[in-house]
């Protein structure tokens, strides 16, 4: 899953605290929007036992910062340099990977772009041919023909969102320093 490469590539801004951490992700990946900060409190436990991520310091009000190692640092360059496969079910990643690294200041993200679109491309060419006759013929045409529509609908993601990164200027952002709230945040059906 992404969301620990995401973390070390946000974390190559600095150190940061597991809840803001969370809100970067989200921020940055809009898509990850469900995402339970307690799954990113397990994942930064995770990365802190392999020696990615090491304790930095701490905030005003006690809240662990986490940095990265060197290995740490290696393995976020590592993430940001190789596309993640083409695969239907590595499409959360592959958007991960893509917005995450653009909204990294200096980061490479036309080169991430450009190779995934490169790794779809064989997806949304391949021929396959299927005799007609076979038993499950129809089925497994009907399967290739939809990993074929997926394919070309992640180079046409791939392809716009390219069009608008670039149109839009240097799309990275910094940490921000607005600390993100703790606890529920009012709906309009709550009452205070």
């Amino acid at each position: 899953m992404a969301v620990k490469d995401a973390i070390l590539a946000i974390l190559t801004l600095g150190s940061a605290y597991g809840l803001q951490l969370r809100d970067e992700l989200v921020h940055r990946a809009p898509h990850r929007a469900g995402l339970n900060v307690g799954q990113v409190y397990s994942t930064l436990d995770r990365l802190s036992k392999a020696g990615l991520l090491t304790s930095d310091e701490v905030t005003d009000d006690n809240l662990p910062l986490y940095a990265l190692t060197p290995a740490g640092r290696q393995a976020a360059a590592d993430w940001l340099a190789e596309p993640t496969p083409a695969d239907v079910k590595s499409w959360p990643d592959m958007a991960d990977q893509v917005l995450v690294a653009s909204s990294i200041p200096g980061s490479a993200w036309r080169t991430i772009v450009a190779r995934q679109i490169a790794s779809w491309e064989p997806e949304a060419d391949a021929v396959t041919r299927v005799t007609e006759d076979a038993p499950g013929a129809v089925q497994l045409s009907s399967a290739i023909s939809a990993d074929q529509h997926i394919a070309r609908a992640a180079i046409e993601w791939l392809r716009e969102t390219e069009h608008r990164l670039a149109s839009g200027g240097d799309p990275g952002m910094p940490l921000r320093s607005i600390r993100p709230q703790r606890g529920r945040r009012p709906g309009p059906l709550s009452r205070p």
